[in-house]
């Protein structure tokens, strides 16, 4: 499966970014109802590790009992140094 350029699974965006060490750990934490999107003003709970996200997009995320709020703003082409997944999101909250 080749992903387009604009979009990017949820699981491998959060796996990249650093949030989560392994792409499973990811699919446990969208099947577990923790994730939200926001994408033109509309609130989604995501339920499938294989929903795309797109720069621009805010993501809710409930890490370890924390509520962590961010906008996506590159996708990224792999799981880099911390300092390179830092450069695809900012923190809003």
């Amino acid at each position: 499966m080749v992903e387009s350029r604009d979009d990017c699974r949820i699981d491998i965006w959060l796996w990249r970014a650093r949030f989560v060490k392994t792409r499973t750990l990811a699919t446990e934490l969208i099947e577990n109802g923790v994730v939200r999107l926001t994408r033109n003003g509309q609130q989604t709970r995501l339920d499938k590790s294989s929903r795309s996200v797109r720069p621009g997009d805010v993501l809710t995320v409930v890490l370890h009992e924390r509520v962590v709020v961010l906008r996506i703003e590159a996708l990224g082409d792999r799981r880099g140094p911390a300092v390179e997944a830092r450069g695809l999101y900012s923190l809003i909250a």
